[in-house]
């Protein structure tokens, strides 16, 4: 049994709206900005770990999977800084594997120029810590005991849409 079972029980969602307007096959990707992208696809790839492909003049693919992926756009001076609850979440096998990313991102801190760096903590089911990228872009490498993304979705909704408990 998994951390989430534990917490919540067992849930189960509604499942996918069948009368939507528009019907997606996946959710493919998302955006994400960078000051320039050869510092950050160095990162991106070196410390990270992620596959990219420069596929424009201005703009880099990054992929973890191949179920999704983000594009990195180069922004220079106009890039906006995010708040870490807008972050990307990296899975990781274990426990000690986070505390390794954790001892990791300390290490390489001055050769990636990352900006910040939390401290492992457990919460809501998830053992996991943030670092803040060169680029203000939060990264949270997470160990869970299970599969997020189905075990979410599969428990359903645990609060109304007032944010209430049901």
């Amino acid at each position: 049994m998994n951390s989430t079972v534990k917490m919540f029980g067992e849930l189960r969602a509604k499942g996918r709206t069948k009368d939507s307007i528009v019907k997606p096959k996946t959710m493919s990707h998302g955006t994400m900005e960078t000051y320039k992208l050869s510092e950050s696809r160095r990162f991106y790839e070196e410390f990270l770990g992620l596959e990219t492909a420069r596929h424009s003049p201005g703009a880099i693919a990054v992929r973890c999977s191949s179920a999704s992926h983000v594009i990195a756009i180069e922004s220079g001076a106009k890039l906006r800084p995010v708040h870490v609850y807008n972050h990307w979440g990296l899975d990781l096998e274990s426990v000690e594997a986070v505390d390794e990313a954790h001892r990791a991102a300390h290490k390489y801190k001055d050769k990636y120029g990352i900006r910040s760096i939390w401290e492992p903590s457990f919460q809501h089911g998830i053992y996991s810590f943030y670092l803040e990228d060169l680029d203000h872009n939060w990264w949270e490498y997470q160990y869970y005991d299970g599969d997020e993304t189905e075990d979410m979705f599969d428990f359903g909704d645990r609060y109304t849409d007032e944010g209430k408990p049901l």
